[in-house]
């Protein structure tokens, strides 16, 4: 399940956070190697994990197995403070677009092949279903650019911002990506479920702001 957190709930969900934070060094840190985000405590935290993020963490069996997060772009975010060079324009600003970052699945979770792996396919789809509600239509994200294609055949209208770039050792891609209930079946379809991937106190939430 999909559990999303906020300010709102944070302080209920230490526990899961303290997983979310640790499994994001892992990944980031001790696997990808951004060594300037290192910490002694293995924990990757950064400037924009306040009130306004909005953690979406894959639990499996009370195990955080995969981790994004969602920031709003009205506001500085990580594309338009510290990667804005992706951009051939002003990066986007708007109440109904987030960014998405910090994606991340663990290493018991990843799956091997061409097919998209069923976590992170968990998490895009728990985006779409909890951001319809909410009035959002996108996101942006700085990706390597072979996730372009995905994201098209998941009928989600990706557009590049600005032409590819080489970003410690990737080929790294700035894209502003549209949702609408046709991504939200075509998910589900590629899941082959149409049952909600929140947890219940998320699914809750998500039909209040509806």
């Amino acid at each position: 399940m999909i559990q999303v957190i906020t300010a709102a709930n944070i302080d209920h969900n230490r526990d899961l956070m303290e997983q979310a934070w640790r499994l994001r060094h892992r990944i980031f840190v001790e696997e990808m190697g951004w060594a300037a985000i290192e910490r002694d405590d293995k924990r990757e935290i950064d400037e924009f994990d306040d009130e306004h993020a909005v953690h979406l963490l894959a639990v499996d069996d009370n195990e955080v197995v995969g981790y994004s997060r969602l920031l709003p772009t009205a506001r500085p975010y990580v594309l338009s403070t510290h990667l804005p060079q992706l951009c051939e324009g002003v990066p986007p600003s708007s109440p109904h677009i987030v960014e998405w970052s910090r994606i991340g699945v663990a290493g018991s979770a990843r799956t091997s092949g061409r097919r998209l792996n069923p976590t992170a396919l968990a998490i895009l789809t728990g985006i779409v279903e909890w951001g319809l509600p909410r009035g959002l239509k996108g996101f942006v994200s700085e990706m390597p650019t072979s996730w372009l294609l995905r994201l098209l055949q998941l009928h989600i209208h990706a557009l590049p911002l600005g032409l590819p770039q080489m970003i410690d050792d990737v080929e790294i891609v700035a894209v502003n990506a549209g949702f609408d209930g046709r991504s939200l079946r075509q998910l589900q379809k590629m899941r082959g479920s149409t049952d909600s991937v929140l947890a219940p106190e998320s699914r809750v939430a998500a039909r209040l702001a509806s």
